[in-house]
């Protein structure tokens, strides 16, 4: 049974929060990746941005449904949404993007598990890590790698 230390590639890019995103987009299309972590001054693991983060930058604002009461306005939806959304149109580095909710694996996760957490969770760019540190990181191409072998 193969496991992620089997399927992982190494060489990790990494990006800090004050990378500009012009400058993330040529990693991300130079490499061939789909994404990277973002880590700290120390190396430390604290988010992770992809290149689907750079798409939703450019899509459409949409503006929160409301209705009038007693001439008071009833926002329909969570109105941090509506501030995120702004943040978003404003971005320029990958602070203003990156997902701090990341999903990692161990060496020793089976890939059957890795490819159940990126279709259910849908992380394509997985961090393995050991303890603190980034050991290498897995993408969608590195699974389907496998399938070729």
């Amino acid at each position: 049974m193969l496991i992620a230390s089997d399927i992982m590639s190494t060489d990790v890019v990494t990006v800090k929060k004050d990378t500009p995103l012009k400058d993330l987009a040529a990693i991300l299309y130079q490499r061939h990746i789909n994404g990277v972590p973002v880590v700290d001054d120390d190396g430390k693991l604290i988010g992770i941005i992809c290149e689907s983060d750079l798409i939703r930058k450019d899509r459409k604002l949409h503006i929160p449904t409301v209705f009038t009461l007693l001439d008071g306005l009833i926002f329909l939806e969570r109105p941090k949404k509506m501030e995120e959304e702004i943040r978003r149109l404003g971005a320029s580095v990958v602070e203003d993007l990156y997902s701090r909710d990341v999903i990692t694996v161990d060496e020793r996760t089976p890939i059957e598990e890795i490819a159940t957490i990126m279709s259910e969770k849908k992380a394509y760019t997985i961090p393995v890590m050991d303890g603190d540190r980034i050991m290498g990181i897995i993408g969608k191409a590195d699974l389907i790698r496998t399938l070729v072998a």
